[in-house]
């Protein structure tokens, strides 16, 4: 089968070496071997086709963050894509696993006010998805002000989460450290009520973003157990600039035992969709129209229609979101399904790299062949005129020109061996006149003698060289 199959391309190759010259057949097929490595490095590189699972590091059980990644994965899957929801500590966490490369995650949701410059350089943001208050549950009297917790026992909530970074940030603001008689702890989810009703601990700083919504719908429930009002909240925002400042209006909780029973005051920083910035761009896409169809709703701190946004803040908003956000989907992925629209890039992606080589290719090397072509005849010219100067000075004795005659018959003999297509006879056959009419002209200035009549005959030559 294989001595078959290479006698059939033999004889395919003998062919177009016949019809179109044998240098051309051979620039082609090395044209075509080099745009098939540079598509299959391309290829290697930047495969198109966008890969069918990906992973989000969400937050805890029960948490919003946990919440919303199970709705993505639920709206992902409908696109045939699996999303790998893993459970984190919350925003801090989260950060930290895109941030290492050694840990598989591919996007995830972190709060405004975690980042660093470590973090950035390598991260993206997808936009603002929502507004996540900082809720202060606190017993006894009321307060008015974050300075009014100083030396009391409280709850900032677990290393790793928003809460603990912003209750950190806001509580120093106001001048409370640990060691000035304020304790830090955390309870775990499940005992956090009641250590606030016992008195083991003397406020609790909670975001939806790390505590279980039903603990806080409990919190807001429970005899004694105050929500902070934060009066100063336009302050707070002006002073971190990551901070908003919210409204949890009267009775918006339940209308009917009045919960809250007045405006509630809440700052709090704006959650983040942050991707490394390797994610394909049809993954980007499919995510922000899972967040679109999660977060576009109305709810208690937002409008119908107001994320996800692109609103930049400490990361650089990506380039294929910023695309999004302006025309949608992309072309493909918009039109087809997402496993066809998956499989067209692909072939697209070997394809285009074969195509931008072959173009160019195909207009250039019928050109350079040409040119290899006429310049193994042309440049003999550059030699028949050296010669008949040489055999036209006044000083060219007989000798001389015997010589140069010699000379003559060398070129012819290269000339001869000179291999061009049947296309370019003509300028063979050409060039071997013009070798005629120089000797011509060199016969006509040699004396009579038999050496000379060797030069008439190509056979006296032969009969003189044979042995």
């Amino acid at each position: 089968m294989l001595d078959r199959l290479r006698t059939r391309l033999q004889r395919v190759v003998a062919r177009l070496n016949a019809v179109f010259g044998r240098g051309l057949v051979q620039a082609m097929s090395l044209v075509i071997i080099v745009a098939l490595v540079v598509s299959l490095a391309m290829f290697g590189f930047f495969d198109a086709a966008a890969p069918n699972s990906l992973t989000i590091t969400s937050g805890p059980d029960g948490s919003t963050f946990r919440r919303t990644a199970e709705q993505y994965k639920k709206i992902l899957a409908k696109q045939g894509v699996t999303l790998n929801v893993l459970p984190s500590d919350g925003s801090r966490d989260n950060l930290a696993r895109l941030v290492n490369p050694k840990v598989t995650a591919d996007v995830g949701f972190v709060l405004g006010g975690e980042a660093d410059s470590a973090a950035i350089e390598k991260l993206m943001s997808l936009g603002s998805i929502s507004h996540q208050p900082l809720m202060i549950f606190y017993r006894g009297p009321t307060k008015q002000l974050l300075s009014e917790f100083k030396g009391s026992r409280i709850d900032i909530g677990p290393d790793g989460s928003g809460s603990n970074t912003l209750a950190r940030a806001l509580l120093a603001a106001n001048g409370i450290k640990p060691g000035d008689g304020t304790t830090y702890v955390d309870t775990a989810a499940d005992d956090t009520l009641r250590a606030l009703s016992e008195g083991r601990i003397d406020a609790f700083f909670a975001m939806a973003e790390s505590t279980p919504s039903a603990l806080m719908r409990q919190l807001l429930r429970t005899p004694n157990v105050h929500l902070f009002n934060a009066t100063q909240a336009d302050g707070y925002a002006r002073r971190f600039p990551y901070l908003n400042k919210l409204v949890l209006p009267k009775g918006a909780i339940d209308f009917g035992e009045d919960i809250p029973p007045e405006d509630v005051h809440l700052v709090g920083p704006t959650v983040e969709l942050i991707a490394r910035d390797t994610l394909h761009p049809a993954l980007s896409d499919l995510l922000l129209e899972a967040a679109r169809e999660v977060h576009g709703k109305p709810g208690l701190y937002r409008k119908r229609g107001e994320f996800p946004a692109a609103q930049e803040h400490e990361f650089r908003i990506s380039p294929d979101a910023t695309r999004y956000y302006a025309s949608g989907k992309s072309f493909l992925y918009r039109t087809f399904p997402f496993w066809v629209a998956s499989l067209i890039a692909r072939v697209l992606a070997l394809l285009v790299p074969v195509v931008l080589v072959l173009i160019p290719a195909i207009r250039i090397v019928p050109a350079l062949y040409r040119w290899r072509m006429t310049s193994r005849i042309y440049r003999w010219y550059g030699a028949l005129q050296r010669l008949e100067r040489d055999a036209l000075r006044p000083s060219a004795d007989a000798m001389r020109r015997e010589e140069l005659m010699r000379h003559l018959d060398q070129i012819e003999s290269s000339v001869v061996k000179i291999v061009v297509p049947p296309a370019y006879g003509d300028l063979f056959y050409g060039l071997r006149g013009h070798i005629a009419s120089v000797r011509e002209s060199l016969r006509a200035e040699l004396p009579s003698t038999p050496d000379a009549a060797t030069h008439d005959d190509p056979m006296k030559r032969e009969a003189q060289t044979a042995p």
